[in-house]
């Protein structure tokens, strides 16, 4: 049998349809199968954020191999990758009072530790999640999600509230019975829509009120998707919680929760081991992920301070002059221009491009493949086209990709 009909037989499938392309490398911006190269313009779903097999974490990964992997269950040893790891979390957080790092094998792993943490820290019930958001598959994660991808899974959590994106009217729903409201300032799976900054003041400010925590997911947007480290940074507002994955690891799994000393505290007693995880933080992964951040900053894959005719601080400056990752969105933007093309939006290298349906999305999609560009669409937006490539992507690829999808239309 081939390795297309053993895929198929023996390893569970998600769809009726999966692209079932034959990778057999993958580099920088690039999958190679063994007859084509593939521009990767969704980096396996904001993961790749610095690019495949990138050299400063293949060889983080290659050292940490020939010192130790797994030891011992999570928080038990000193271990190395992960003190350094959450030390350099923590400077990209400075002034925000996150300062505690709980590691996960994934986002949505993440996401369950911080509804744990949530409940036990404000020893409330009740949380509150946005409609259109993805916060994962597993059976918390799910409930935070909406009836379409829930309903054949029930019974799940209950006391899940929803509200709708930049609503003001729905921060009502924001009570004293409120653990904690889960968030994306940048929302992924619902088509990259962007909160309203006053919105975010606001449900800040009624988080504050009634003692819920404000939990931000920034598993899609984190470790410099936007342009900024954080996608937060763009709207002054901190979070209780953050949460993070999917681009931390450099192509390794790993995700996190976020939390302040006084918060993350209430794990270790009523009960001790309140939350535990075997290969949460494992050094190998820890090792690419620090790897990841290293290279982000060292290379300046964001910011060119050069450029900037204000003398800025990399992290506070807003310039378009500085910010490379939103020069390449502003290209992306320029580029695609076409009467199907509805609206192009987005943050930085996290974008979706609208179409006028699914069936007039799709078959683009599957020609733009078929030509050696690699996008997909969205959860809850099937009428968008997802760009979010590697931030290392040239302006000359960038100019590539948009003529191959501008052919297929």
């Amino acid at each position: 049998m081939t390795t297309r009909q053993l895929f198929l037989q023996n390893v569970a499938q998600t769809s009726d349809f999966p692209l079932a392309l034959e990778i057999q490398k993958a580099e920088g911006i690039y999958l190679y199968s063994e007859t084509k190269k593939y521009i990767d313009l969704i980096s396996g779903i904001a993961v790749s954020n610095v690019g495949h097999r990138h050299p400063k974490v293949v060889e983080a990964i290659k050292n940490q191999v020939d010192s130790y992997m797994h030891l011992m269950v999570y928080g038990e040893y000193v271990q190395t990758p992960q003190v350094n790891l959450a030390e350099a979390i923590c400077k990209t957080l400075l002034g925000t009072g996150l300062n505690n790092v709980y590691f996960t094998n994934s986002g949505t792993e993440a996401v369950e530790g911080a509804m744990k943490l949530a409940k036990r820290f404000t020893r409330r019930t009740n949380i509150v999640a946005c409609t259109k958001a993805y916060h994962g598959s597993t059976q918390g994660a799910l409930s935070l999600g909406d009836e379409h991808f829930k309903r054949n899974f029930r019974p799940l959590l209950s006391s899940i509230d929803k509200i709708e994106r930049n609503n003001f009217a729905d921060l009502e729903k924001i009570t004293n019975r409120t653990a904690a409201v889960f968030f994306e300032p940048i929302g992924g799976e619902s088509g990259v829509q962007e909160a309203n900054y006053e919105y975010l003041q606001a449900l800040r400010k009624r988080c504050d009120e009634v003692g819920a925590l404000l939990v931000f997911d920034e598993i899609q947007s984190g470790f410099g998707r936007t342009g900024k480290f954080w996608a937060f940074e763009y709207f002054d507002v901190k979070p209780d919680i953050l949460l993070c994955a999917k681009g931390m690891g450099g192509g390794m799994p790993i995700g996190a929760f976020i939390a302040s000393h006084e918060i993350m505290g209430v794990l270790k007693d009523n009960p001790i081991l309140g939350h535990i995880t075997t290969f949460g933080g494992h050094p190998v992964s820890c090792a690419a992920s620090l790897a990841t951040l290293n290279a982000i900053f060292e290379e300046n894959m964001l910011y060119n301070p050069k450029n900037c005719k204000f003398g800025c601080i990399q992290s506070s400056c807003r310039s378009i002059e500085c910010n490379l990752i939103e020069q390449k969105s502003q290209l992306f933007k320029k580029l695609l221009v076409h009467e199907k093309i509805k609206e192009v939006r987005g943050k930085g290298l996290m974008l979706a491009v609208e179409f006028e349906s699914f069936e007039v999305l799709k078959p683009i999609i599957d020609q733009a493949i078929e030509k050696g560009v690699i996008t997909d669409w969205f959860l809850y937006c099937d009428n968008s086209m997802r760009i979010a490539p590697p931030l290392i992507i040239t302006e000359e690829q960038i100019r590539f990709a948009c003529e191959v999808i501008l052919s297929c239309l």
